[in-house]
């Protein structure tokens, strides 16, 4: 729907709707028709755009390649250990690797230090990449303390401190945009922030599977993410327990140990290793490119939205991403409605992946494309209603409305409180066009 959360939304991600890495993920499986409802519902991708960011950054550890898929899934190719490490030991077993001479941290070192911090039990399919690695570090076991094993694992990386990633990182996800137990964020004695996070492998739930995760920010800069399962692995493996090992209490003590900032202090700047081919050393410096995506705020996406509804629709909450999408909970006297929308300039390269032949074309040469159907996977009864726009100049305009107040939670109306002409009105204003 939009395309987690988790996150995240910001990538991962994760960039703005993704429908350009939807795109290349369908033409690699699914037919564009057979899942065009996870392409229009842009704010799934958006919604979700931050806490799929923070799940990039510990799932990413693990693999060579994190995309963020229609829908909110993390698509990670699980590899096996880095680093040549892999073996079945009990804590006490477990020797201290030695020392890299360059001053980095080897992943094996990383796999001991995380197994150090665990309480007793038995070790599984240990990974780990060091300090050195283009990839980053992390490390990664299954453990088991006699309850059942349970995945755990432990990625490491810089963040500009102060920064609004620095920020994102330790910040619970929407309620309205993601389906979650618990979550809490508190700084700490030292000023770093934790974020404590009790949710789900899918957001929709489709499988028992949880995820409870514990991220640190430091005001040096240092970001720790530590991830851990009820199944041997985040994906594709037997719930093993009814929860995953560690309590909170417990993955903040593993999160907030120092061995990880020495870690981290340890990354090279240039993680290669060398200067870029072929650059002129006495050239100026390239400009910086702005850390703030491209388009149109939430904000001003979400005033817009709201001065274009009906006259007798009240919103009740709203809510949206920095740019480019927001979103709004509307009541007619009926109950709630979730309404979002997507604002995406510079979308004419995959026009002809979103509109097919069928979409119909305005005198002013837009494009309309609408469709009606269920809503997100495992929400009992729930429809997504959704009118999908381009302009001639490449400005995408996609509007979805749901029958229920926040699109993960079971139906609370029969039909959404605006209708598709009415959403097909908002979708083609030339507001939306003013907004430069």
């Amino acid at each position: 729907m939009p395309a987690e959360h988790h996150e995240s939304r910001h990538d991962v991600d994760a960039g703005l709707f993704e429908d350009r890495l939807g795109l290349a993920l369908r033409q690699a499986g699914d037919s564009f028709e057979a899942d065009r409802s996870g392409l229009v519902a842009a704010g799934e991708v958006r919604g979700r755009r931050l806490l799929l960011r923070r799940r990039a950054a510990v799932v990413g550890g693990v693999a060579a390649v994190a995309l963020v898929g229609v829908g909110g899934t993390l698509l990670v190719p699980w590899g096996g250990a880095a680093d040549g490490q892999q073996s079945v030991a009990g804590r006490r077993s477990t020797p201290t690797p030695p020392a890299e001479n360059d001053g980095r941290v080897s992943g094996a070192k990383l796999v001991h230090t995380l197994k150090k911090l665990l309480p007793q039990g038995e070790f599984s399919e240990e990974q780990g990449r060091g300090t050195g690695a283009e990839l980053g570090p992390y490390a990664q076991v299954v453990f088991d303390d006699g309850k059942g094993p349970g995945a755990v694992s432990v990625s490491l990386n810089r963040v500009e401190p102060g920064s609004e990633e620095a920020r994102q990182w330790t910040q619970c996800p929407d309620r309205n945009l993601m389906s979650y137990d618990r979550c809490t964020s508190s700084r700490l004695s030292d000023n770093s922030t934790l974020m404590l996070f009790q949710g789900y492998e899918y957001p929709d739930r489709r499988v028992d599977t949880k995820r409870w995760t514990a991220d640190l920010v430091t005001p040096q800069g240092h970001h720790i993410s530590v991830s851990e399962w009820n199944a041997a692995a985040e994906k594709d493996a037997p719930v093993s327990r009814a929860n995953p090992p560690l309590s909170t209490d417990q993955l903040k003590q593993v999160v907030i140990a120092k061995a990880w900032r020495t870690a981290i202090d340890a990354i090279p700047k240039n993680p290669k290793g060398q200067e870029s081919q072929g650059q002129d050393p006495n050239a100026p410096a390239p400009e910086e490119t702005p850390n703030t995506p491209p388009g149109t705020s939430g904000a001003t996406i979400s005033q817009t939205l709201a001065s274009l509804l009906p006259k007798n629709v009240d919103v009740v909450s709203k809510g949206g991403q920095e740019t480019e999408y927001a979103y709004l909970v509307v009541d007619d006297g009926k109950g709630k409605s979730f309404l979002q929308i997507n604002v995406q300039p510079d979308m004419s390269d995959v026009e002809h992946q979103l509109f097919g032949a069928d979409a119909e074309t305005l005198p002013d040469g837009t494009k309309v494309a609408t469709s009606q159907g269920p809503g997100e996977q495992g929400a009992e009864g729930v429809v997504m209603w959704t009118v999908d726009t381009i302009r001639t100049n490449g400005l995408r305009v996609v509007i979805s409305a749901f029958n229920t107040g926040r699109q993960h939670d079971p139906a609370t109306r029969e039909t959404p409180a605006l209708t598709m002409e009415q959403l097909r009105e908002i979708a083609t204003s030339e507001k939306w066009q003013q907004l430069g």
